[in-house]
Parts: C-alpha cells; structure tokens; sequence
C-alpha cells in the first residue's frame, strides 16, 4: 500500500495504472482562494485546473482551499497529510475508468483554526479570483422574495463585529469576500473576481447581490469607517455567471476501497464521479485568469441558456426521479432512470412537456441530444450515485430549481402536471416513513419545518404549500394545487408507481 504524498508520487507513476501530476509540485503558486472544498469542486474546477498545468501552463494560479465549517476540519486533516493531493476517478457507462491524481490544492485553510491567515491569503495581490461552491443555501437568501437574510446567526454576527480594530474575526463567507476586499482597498491592491459556481440561475449576479447586500449593512452599521465599501465593490469587482456539470456522488468507504485494493494507493479523502464534465464561463475576469479555454472549458459572453439548459433539464430532473425513487424503494439513480414508469415520466413528460418550454435557444445545442445523454447519464451503473444524495437539501433545491419553471408554465398557460407531481412526491416523502413503513432521514437545513408541515396532511392536504418562502403563491393558483391536490392523495392512498403509472398512461 503507497500513502498518497509527494514523495511516493513516482513510485505511483511507475505502475503505469494511475496519472499523477507532470509538474513539480513546489511550482505551485496560489491565485485562487476557494470556498468550499467538497467532491464537486474537486471533479470539476480542481480538475480542470490540473490539467492546465500538466499542459505547463498557469501554475501560479493553483487553489488555496477554505473550508468554514466545523465538518471542514476532515478536509483540512485529509488534504494535509497528502500535501494538498487526491485521486479522482472518472467512470463512463461502459465501465472504463480514468484514475489520476489532481495536485492543483496547493494549500488548505481551515478558516477557524486562524482567520488572520485566510484573511492575510485573500488580500495577497497574487490572489486574484476567488471561487465559491458554498451550495445553494450558502447565499443566504430568501428564495421566494430574492431578498438577503441578515437575521441568520452567523450572518448577524459578522454584521456586528468590527473586524477593523481586532475585536472579532470573519465567520461566514460574506465576512471573509468583503473584509478581504475592504483590506485590499485600503491598501490600493486591484480587486479579486468572485466566480460562482453554484447550480443556482445567475450564480454570479446571486452571489453580488447577496454580498453587496452584506456589505452595504455593514457601511450602514458604520463597520467600514468613513468608507462605503459597498458602492466600491459594486463598481470595481466582477462577478461572472457560469454553468457547471459533472455528477459526483458523495465519496463512499467502498470507494475508498477501491483505490486501495485496485490502485494500491492509500487515499484519505478521494472523488469518484460521472466521465462527462462541462463548464460555461462568462469571459469578465479583469484582474486575469488562467487560460480555462485551454482545457476545454467554454467561454462566453452570456451564459444563461446554457445554464437554464442544465438547472431546468439535469437539476429538476434529479429531483423528478429523487423522490419517487426512494417511494418506490431504489436506492440509486441509476435504477430510477431505467424504472418502466418513472423513466418516461422524467424523460417525456417533465422534460419534453415541462422542463423544455422554459429553456431558449441555446447554442451549438441539440436539446432532444442533450435530454438523451442526460438519461444514459443517470442510468450509469458504475457511478452509484444515490438517490438520498439527490433528495436532499429539497428547501434549497425545489425552490431555486423547480418553481421557477412552474410559475413560467402557469403565466404561459402550459400545464404542470409533471412538475406538481414531483413537488407532491417531496412532500410525501417528507412524511419520513416509507409505503412500507421504511423511515428515512429527511437532511434539510429547514428539516423541522418541511416535516411539520408534511405532517399536517391529513388536516390540511395543501399544508406543504403553505410555505411561502418556498412556493410563494403556488398555494392561491388553481392550475397548480388541483394536479398537485391529485398526485399528493394517489401517492398517499395508493403509492408512487400508482401514481406514475397513470401519469405515464395519459402522456
């Protein structure tokens, strides 16, 4: 067994099994800070980073990871006993296999251990992007109204504390962009880009509008001096849009295994995830950046069509089979993508009648292609993708995903039945208890809440709906609640394949 470090990093390579990075390690500079080291991050953007510098290129653009989090220390522990390095291993439908190590983290902070030095990091002139994949929920915002919510713990906190003269330090990821920028300001250091890449509409305006939000609090709590640090950031910061894609399930012990007893190589922490990836980048980064369109990564000056193409075709499908999955007892993506009722549903019905209505043109695509590849994908055996994963964080994901399609359909006068469905297929699945009496965990970060109203179903059948900060007026528009009010009572009497077999029989 070879522990993963820079010095085995040859005797690796000599087995010829797995890649492992062409460049010196020591020729790593940071230019990047990320927030948000997790398995995506790490399949995609990491990635794509090392392979620009196994092609000799932008090696001073390497990651400094940040993780903010208290669970963040497992990263900070993994990544620093194998100097910053992993295994990803990419699987394609056919089960072949492309194992390499990504040596593009040249350094991890774990923010709460020291903040100065996260700080101290940001506000280096070498530094000049930082990224985001901090999660739907991680630009704190309401998703019904748009607005920013200053009333959240850490949030709150951050808002009070004056960083300036010592007394306290950044906990959240507004705290550390705008003090980081406010730093560089007063030192008359040029601006970092903040690039998104979240699976949210607009990830770039999204994350300006939530950190100017922060920051103009902050000017209006006097937290910036005489400064209006708010007013500079919106005028000299750039904050490109982007579409990410590349399925990555949470990395399981088995996979663990796997390197080790296929590859011999003993790996903390590593990535396994889909063969197929895709980034659309708007091209606004005035401060440089490295040369992603090297590497396959697409530049663009608008990004939205590619980027309703993927939340309104991959993201809402994920859900559409998440949850009727689990209700029909699989486990994994890949059943519920062959399923004889819930393939069809996903694939014709939300997909062509739904889903596709609500996504323009969008170039050089072919979106019947693109809807196929999108089922072989989640039909791919070899990833493991589960459907738990899928199913959670829905308060994040229905809302920013699903309901705007919805409310585009009804204002069109296009029909929901598709959509109303899956929405009705959270909710009885945030009941807890299976159709056979099977519990399973609901993970939201508004768990008590979706499960107290899902409890109310037998008092009240449109209980679920009556959360306004995740549907907004759904509740009040017939053409939704009666598809809705129909799929919620087949699904609770009679169960999910019921309920798809009759969906999938009228088309």
């Amino acid at each position: 067994m070879t522990a993963l470090t820079s010095a085995s990093l040859s005797d690796i390579a000599a087995k010829g099994e797995v890649a492992v990075p062409t460049y010196p390690l020591q020729e790593r500079k940071v230019g990047i800070v990320h927030f948000g080291v997790g398995g995506f991050h790490r399949a995609h953007q990491a990635m794509f980073l090392d392979r620009l510098f196994n092609a000799g290129r932008d090696r001073d653009w390497a990651l400094c990871g940040v993780g903010l989090l208290p669970g963040d220390s497992r990263m900070r522990d993994a990544l620093a006993a194998q100097d910053g390095m992993y295994t990803l291993v990419t699987k394609a439908p056919d089960e072949t296999r492309d194992p390499r190590i990504i040596g593009s983290i040249a350094k991890y902070l774990f923010a709460p251990d020291d903040p100065e030095a996260v700080l101290a990091q940001m506000v280096d002139p070498a530094v000049r992007i930082v990224s985001l994949t901090v999660t739907e929920g991680g630009y704190n915002y309401n998703p019904s109204t748009g607005e920013f919510q200053y009333e959240t713990e850490a949030v709150a906190a951050d808002l009070s504390t004056d960083f300036a003269d010592g007394s306290g330090t950044p906990r959240t990821m507004f705290g550390y962009v705008v003090e980081a920028l406010r730093r560089r300001r007063e030192a008359g250091t040029e601006p970092f880009t903040v690039m998104s890449c979240d699976n949210v509409r607009g990830n770039g305006d999204l994350a300006k509008r939530m950190i100017l939000a922060y920051a103009r609090r902050r000017d209006e709590n006097g937290l910036h001096g005489e400064a209006t640090v708010g007013d500079w950031i919106e005028s000299h910061v750039a904050f490109p849009n982007c579409m990410v894609d590349r399925i990555t399930p949470v990395t399981a012990p088995e996979d663990i295994e796997m390197i080790s007893e296929d590859y011999g190589i003993e790996d903390a922490w590593p990535v396994v995830s889909e063969d197929f990836v895709q980034w659309v980048l708007e091209d606004e980064f005035p401060a440089g950046r490295p040369a992603y369109e090297e590497v396959g990564v697409q530049m663009v000056e608008d990004v939205e069509p590619y980027e309703l193409m993927k939340l309104r075709l991959l993201n809402c499908s994920h859900q559409a089979i998440a949850y009727f999955g689990l209700l029909l007892g699989q486990t994994y993506a890949d059943e519920a993508a062959v399923d004889e009722h819930l393939a069809p549903f996903t694939r014709t019905l939300y997909m062509d009648h739904e889903g596709t209505p609500t996504v323009p043109e969008v170039p050089g695509m072919d979106l019947t292609a693109y809807k196929d590849e999108l089922m072989a994908r989640f039909a791919n055996q070899s990833v493991k993708d589960t459907l738990a994963r899928l199913a959670a964080e829905s308060s994040d994901r229905i809302p920013t995903w699903l309901v705007p399609v919805i409310q585009e359909n009804l204002e069109a006068g296009r029909d929901v039945t598709a959509s109303a469905a899956i929405v009705a297929s959270w909710a009885r699945y945030a009941e807890g208890t299976g159709e056979n009496g099977e519990e399973w965990p609901v993970v939201d970060r508004l768990h008590d809440r979706v499960m107290a109203a899902a409890a109310k179903h037998d008092e009240d059948s449109l209980a679920f709906l009556r959360d306004e900060e995740l549907f907004g007026d759904l509740v009040d528009q017939e053409a939704f609640t009666a598809p809705y009010l129909h799929a919620l009572e087949v699904l609770r009497a009679d169960g999910a394949r019921a309920l798809l077999a009759e969906l999938v029989e009228k088309g």
